[in-house]
């Protein structure tokens, strides 16, 4: 169906459910009497006329309903999420009144189980085996989507639930890191509303604030730990000096982890809500490919407790801050101070830090997982969406962003912790430090722990001992080529360990 067609038959659907005259329509939303007539005709007018006309319509059937007539909602996926949301909205109805003056109940679901038990009565709703189907039911008035996945069902409902004009809302964070840009469009296209607070951090309300709360102040820099799965496991490795290989374990157990944690623990849920973050922060096209990502898999015990010995924890971040030469996008690893408050952050926990030019560092902390939490986020899209609150999806038209500039990776200005695995034998710490030298990176400190021999199958039976080298400010390319040449000198074995040092 063409543009035309569509917006023909949402004036013709308009019409017939409100009895407004075609002449009369005209008058009170064209300043025409003749538009509809014209339109029949095959007339086509511009874009920003339909949009006008389109949020006409809409605000024009908000305030003919009813004030007791309650919002519909339809929900596709009902795992820990959406059980939650909808435990919500059966159990906590007079609090929804207070806060809303309206209730909101959900009337359609759309899953791959029927007989699943999620602990929520789903007897009063209408089920649909096709999410797109539900998305374009007249039943519902706004469409939640919490099937995840970055294309399949849950593009092409949300795609059919705002070709139809009826508010998104949302917490999949690869579908955005994907289509975002897209989506925005289409959004802005049909002028309606698309919310996805809850697709970074869980519970924290980052996306409302770089949306709407930080009025005039620039983003220089963003950063924060933003997948509680690795942040539970370097927790514990930190606390209880247990192997990474043993806290994943019980991570998976206690469902903090999934059975397969690849996406997390390699680092690309980070990025995928870091290359959000970077569009909402500096008004750029999401670009969740042009970053680099590291995960935690080879973080050892050598690393915490060398690391601690010095004064620092180990946790992953995302960081993305804005350079001369552009942007700066990078998921690793990073030593942070144990004085830091970045480093109190434990657990399942979630941070994320804002450094602007008016607010200076704004810190916002609290659950980034979990039913309630991110539930919590969903309804408060909600509330925005049947509110009518308005804004840009990605805080500016999509039409005003910019293309991504991906900067090359600077100078480090926190210095690098490097781990070499190295040879006993005489000479080979003053190689490794001549070579140091040679590539004019500063050593602030040289560290032996022969008592932190890491378990590498490379090194077999052969002696070796643990030598931490401490960095000041230098260039990663540097330090990487650098290394290169020692272990082609022979003095070490195994993969080094090279994490980044943040002094914040």
């Amino acid at each position: 169906m063409s543009e035309h067609a569509e917006f023909l038959a949402q004036v013709e659907k308009f019409l017939e459910q409100t009895g407004c005259s075609p002449s009369r329509f005209g008058r009170e939303f064209a300043a025409d009497p003749l538009f509809v007539f014209n339109l029949r005709k095959g007339r086509e007018p511009r874009l920003d006329t339909r949009n006008r006309i389109l949020a006409q319509m809409r605000e024009t059937e908000r305030q003919d309903m009813k004030d007791d007539a309650p919002l519909r909602l339809g929900i596709a996926g009902v795992g820990t999420v959406g059980a939650s949301l909808i435990s919500m909205f059966l159990n906590e109805q007079e609090r929804m009144m207070q806060r809303f003056g309206r209730q909101i109940v959900v009337t359609g679901i759309s899953a791959r189980s029927r007989s699943k038990d999620r602990g929520v009565d789903l007897s009063d709703m209408t089920w649909f085996d096709d999410p797109v189907a539900l998305a374009k039911s007249e039943e519902i008035d706004l469409f939640v989507e919490l099937m995840g996945g970055e294309d399949g069902p849950a593009l092409a409902s949300i795609r059919a639930a705002l070709e139809l004009g009826k508010p998104v809302v949302t917490a999949n964070k690869a579908l955005i890191a994907k289509h975002g840009v897209d989506i925005a469009r289409l959004a802005e296209k049909t002028n309606t509303q698309f919310g996805f607070e809850a697709a970074v951090a869980g519970g924290i309300p980052i996306i409302k604030t770089l949306r709407e709360g930080l009025g005039l102040a620039h983003v220089q820099r963003v950063y924060g730990i933003m997948n509680g799965t690795c942040n539970y496991i370097l927790t514990r490795m930190t606390n209880e000096g247990i192997s990474f290989q043993d806290c994943l374990k019980d991570a998976q157990e206690l469902g903090y982890a999934e059975a397969d944690p690849t996406f997390d623990i390699e680092g690309n849920d980070t990025a995928h809500k870091l290359a959000i973050l970077t569009c909402l922060c500096f008004g750029c096209e999401i670009a969740a490919d042009q970053m680099y990502i590291e995960g935690i898999t080879r973080i050892d015990q050598a690393d915490i407790k060398v690391a601690s010995d010095l004064g620092f924890d180990i946790k992953l971040l995302g960081v993305a801050q804005l350079t001369s030469d552009g942007i700066e996008q990078r998921v690793h690893p990073t030593l942070v101070p144990k004085t830091s408050t970045i480093a109190g952050i434990d657990g399942v926990l979630n941070a994320v830090s804002l450094e602007t030019d008016h607010v200076e560092e704004l810190l916002l902390a609290g659950p980034g997982a979990g039913g309630d939490a991110t539930a919590a986020s969903v309804i408060s899209d909600i509330f925005d969406c049947a509110r009518g609150t308005h804004v840009p999806p990605l805080g500016l038209p999509v039409d005003e962003l910019v293309p991504y500039d991906k900067a090359r990776m600077r100078e480090h200005e926190g210095g690098y912790f490097i781990r070499l695995n190295a040879r006993d034998i005489p000479g080979a710490l003053a190689a490794i430090a001549s070579r140091m030298g040679e590539s004019e990176i500063s050593l602030e400190s040289v560290i032996q722990r022969p008592d932190l021999v890491v378990n590498d199958p490379e090194t077999k039976s052969e002696a070796t001992r643990t030598v931490v080298l401490i960095t000041q400010k230098t260039l990663e390319q540097s330090v990487r080529q650098t290394i290169d040449r020692i272990a082609a000198d022979g003095f070490i074995v195994g993969k080094p360990q090279v994490i980044r040092i943040e002094r914040f």
